[in-house]
């Protein structure tokens, strides 16, 4: 029983070092993102996850990482595992939605944003950036109803693309 005692708690003292070390690359890669280094916090986002393979914060921040340098397949990738380990993520689908519209795969888009509108129908960013995905899929009139939407709900976006006459 004494070997057994020893055995558990040599385990716990390991998984406890490899949370800490997890949580270390994420505390370093988010002072690089912070300072503008997304490349080097990539790096340390993906330490991170190697660690710890259920590190949903990581994969989201590295998701941003990788938009940032407009490298959107990665992003998408990231996003995708956040969803997976957490389907109620709304900022996943937000994001996520947000890198097809760069991609132009506006179909995808739609979806992510009707599910984070799912999730969270107060959410003004999702109505904004819904209406980018309806503008690329040519739904002028459904784009300006997101963006009033959005622009009610308080968002500063919707009201500068309204303002500047996007839906006259």
């Amino acid at each position: 029983m004494k070997h057994l005692t020893l055995i558990l708690w040599f385990a716990f003292l390991c998984f406890q070092g490899l949370a800490q070390s997890a949580d270390s690359f994420y505390k370093k890669a988010e002072v690089k993102s912070n300072t503008g280094q997304y490349a080097a916090a990539i790096l340390l986002y993906t330490r991170a996850i190697k660690v710890d393979p259920k590190f949903i914060k990581a994969y989201y921040k590295r998701g941003f990482a990788h938009s940032i340098l407009k490298d959107y397949g990665s992003a998408v990738k990231d996003y995708s595992m956040v969803i997976s380990k957490n389907p109620k993520h709304t900022w996943s689908y937000i994001s996520r939605g947000s890198s097809y519209n760069k991609l132009k795969k506006f179909d995808l888009a739609m979806v992510d944003f009707d599910k984070a509108i799912e999730i969270d129908p107060t959410n003004q960013e999702a109505y904004n950036n819904r209406g980018w995905a309806k503008l690329g899929l040519d739904d002028k009139k459904g784009a300006c109803k997101d963006w009033k939407k959005s622009k009610k709900m308080g968002n500063g976006e919707a009201k500068i693309i309204l303002d500047n006459n996007h839906c006259k």
